[in-house]
């Protein structure tokens, strides 16, 4: 059992301009990074930073978390249970669903009074197997409709941070022509996120063969490489615990090494996915130690229930613990 301390338009089709050739993914130095990045990674932590700034802010993954509800259902769940904030995959089948449909979540949020604090851009078929489409070409035109909707619910909800997720690497194409792809498109989603204050960020995942982002190493390189190719420097770090220690990663060198460029923090237990308590790691030790490298954001709950239901599965989070103030949009 972990003991928790206190511690406006559309884009249609693939533009013809490309943006210059890059190198292959190498890792960056940690200290590596342009000043205009670190300016907007320490707004959005003072922006996250209400009262106490050392106990972690936790939220719900309303894509992981009571599944048992239908997903109109779900922020209500997360209030009950005495969460004040929540996140959300994409929550819609198609890039731009409709009005109606968005409507429909931006109420159940709204109504709920809980407030979205993270949300994803547009994957494709994620049971299927995709992994977002920044770096896939045929799908390009998908990705870029889907900014304006997804930044603007973010204006709706007062949501600040949007998960950009790679894509996988695919057989006809060069590494090196999907990697120029995703330095265009994240500058544009980059683009489309400032104009409301926002941040990018970029996620290293496990369980995806063909996904090519495995570390912060990796991540934090195109981050990186989309501020020094294209002057966008509103993208962090999506430090998932679960996955860097899945992939390898020494999660105490990874808070040492880039403590300074995480942007939003998400956990999971290891090995399995679950609740905190569940595995082997020391999550409340690396919260602690990203506390202390400056981070007070939040802290998504992404994991899978090892119980039957979702609040079963918060034994380990005492109830005065999921609520948290919010920062004012």
């Amino acid at each position: 059992m972990v003991v928790v301390t206190t511690m406006g338009t559309r884009w249609r089709g693939h533009t013809a301009h490309r943006a210059p050739a890059t190198a292959p993914l190498t890792a960056t130095s940690p200290h590596a990074h342009t000043s205009a990045n670190q300016k907007q990674i320490s707004a959005i932590r003072k922006s996250a930073c209400q009262g106490d700034c050392v106990s972690p802010r936790y939220e719900a993954n309303l894509s992981m978390l009571f599944t048992e509800h239908p997903p109109l259902r779900r922020p209500a769940a997360a209030a009950a249970a005495g969460f004040t904030a929540v996140e959300s995959w994409w929550p819609f089948a198609e890039a731009v669903p409709s009005d109606r449909a968005v409507d429909e979540f931006v109420a159940a949020v709204t109504d709920a009074g809980v407030a979205l604090v993270g949300l994803n851009f547009f994957a494709g078929d994620m049971p299927g197997g995709d992994r977002g489409l920044v770096s896939w070409p045929t799908r390009s035109a998908e990705f870029r409709d889907n900014v304006d909707v997804t930044i603007g619910i973010g204006e709706r909800l007062g949501c600040r941070a949007f998960n950009a997720l790679y894509g996988n690497r695919l057989d006809d194409v060069d590494p090196r022509e999907q990697d120029e792809l995703a330095v265009e498109n994240l500058a544009l989603a980059g683009r489309a996120a400032a104009r409301i204050g926002a941040t990018v960020l970029v996620e290293p995942v496990s369980g995806a063969p063909r996904y090519p982002l495995l570390t912060a190493a990796d991540a934090v390189a195109v981050v990186h490489r989309v501020a020094e190719t294209t002057g966008v420097a509103n993208l962090g770090l999506l430090c998932d615990l679960y996955h860097l220690a899945v992939n390898g990663d020494d999660l105490d060198e990874v808070v040492a090494a880039y403590g300074h460029r995480v942007a939003h923090v998400q956990i999971a237990d290891a090995p399995g996915r679950g609740e905190p308590g569940s595995g082997a790691l020391d999550l409340d030790r690396h919260l602690r130690h990203l506390g202390e490298k400056g981070y007070a954001g939040w802290v998504g709950l992404e994991y899978k229930p090892t119980t039957a239901s979702t609040e079963a599965s918060l034994a380990w989070l005492p109830r005065e613990q999921r609520a948290a103030a919010t920062a004012t949009a």
